[in-house]
């Protein structure tokens, strides 16, 4: 995969070493996607669509929020967790498999947490913690977007 990127791309001057293949992703869509790793002076490809094989592909920082397959909640794994177990659907006190709310009923942990001990305006609650909409999410993901070492 370097060599590939560096020899169709000398427009964005990179070295060998610069850049590492990590795993390939496949969508629901069957896409394929391929995480690479550079480093902060290679940020630029962000800012280019890089040619791959005969793709021109796009290019976006890979981050994944962690969350808690026991609580449902950010930030650490469910070895580590010292939460009650709660429904990612509902916030009801039983597994996924186990939950039979409807859509109408979903409600997000993370957001009523939030709203519990927040002053500022109160977001919405009416979503599971699963939906990739979720204002917690986004303001986890705004977190680690500012906590990167570039």
């Amino acid at each position: 995969m370097e060599e590939t990127i560096l020899a169709q791309n000398p427009e964005l001057n990179l070295k060998p070493g610069e850049v590492t293949a990590r795993f390939k992703l496949r969508t629901k869509r069957g896409e394929t996607n391929m995480v690479i790793e550079v480093g902060p002076e290679t940020r630029k490809m962000l800012q280019t669509k890089p040619k791959i094989g005969r793709l021109i592909c796009n290019v976006g920082d890979y981050l994944v929020a962690r969350r808690c397959y026991k609580c449902s909640r950010y930030n650490h794994r469910h070895q580590d967790c010292r939460g009650e177990e709660t429904c990612p659907l509902c916030a009801g006190g039983h597994t996924l498999k186990d939950c039979k709310a409807p859509t109408s009923q979903h409600k997000c942990i993370n957001c009523m947490t939030y709203n519990r001990y927040s002053k500022k305006e109160k977001i919405s609650e009416n979503h599971s913690s699963l939906n990739k909409n979720c204002p917690s999410l986004h303001a986890v993901m705004t977190w680690y977007r500012q906590n990167i070492d570039y």
